[in-house]
């Protein structure tokens, strides 16, 4: 195992689990209250990592500041709300990572911009709370990610120095704000990555292709 690292933290939607098919689901049940037909999932998912802002965008190509952008994101977390498990699971190949790192006696956390409202449901019903060191969600700090303090909030209470920490996400905020907490960054290549930078261009310290490589890279069996 690489001899500093104390503590694994992940992003939660797109790096630990697979969410979109319960948010592609909430945006396609709002347009087909309207009428409209269900827009393809692989058109929705790469949004996923933008929240319900990219979400509407996706489904109804209206953005913050427009007139029906409110209430469009209000109806869309709140149809979100009511399905938040119906398909949402730990990505297959997360799962004995996971296990891999506890039998490593090594500590994980999660650390995600989604809000304890929707985090704190999904995390129980996954049955990880009682297994992840810490729980950092998008409102629990006054910042959330890319600003490095949601990080730093979960080192502390982990108990670890940040720089004895990783991070891995699938966002380039994630790289963002592991790199200003002082901690080594991990790309995860499975992730929703949305349409921006290509992932070799964050300046992850290294980009994991799938999560198997997350062990390579630690030396775990």
């Amino acid at each position: 195992m690489t001899a500093s690292i104390r503590c694994v933290l992940f992003d939660l939607d797109g790096t630990l689990i697979d969410s979109a098919p319960d948010l592609a689901g909430a945006a396609n049940a709002m347009r087909a209250a309207r009428g409209l037909s269900a827009l393809p999932y692989e058109r929705l998912r790469p949004m996923v990592g933008s929240g319900a802002r990219g979400m509407v965008h996706a489904a109804f190509a209206v953005s913050p500041g427009d007139t029906d952008f409110e209430a469009l994101r209000d109806e869309f977390l709140q149809r979100y709300a009511q399905g938040l498990l119906q398909r949402t699971a730990v990505f297959a190949d997360m799962v004995p990572v996971l296990q891999a790192l506890e039998r490593a006696a090594l500590p994980w956390g999660i650390v995600t911009n989604k809000h304890e409202r929707f985090t704190l449901p999904v995390v129980q019903g996954l049955a990880l709370h009682e297994r992840a060191a810490a729980v950092i969600c998008g409102d629990t700090t006054p910042h959330s990610k890319p600003h490095p303090e949601p990080l730093l909030e979960a080192a502390r209470r982990i108990g670890v120095a940040p720089q004895n920490c990783i991070y891995v996400g699938d966002d380039l905020r994630d790289v963002q704000a592991g790199r200003s907490a002082g901690m080594r960054t991990l790309a995860a290549a499975w992730g929703y990555l949305g349409e921006r930078e290509p992932i070799d261009d964050w300046g992850a310290d290294v980009v994991l292709k799938k999560p198997f490589d997350l062990l390579n890279w630690l030396g775990l069996p």
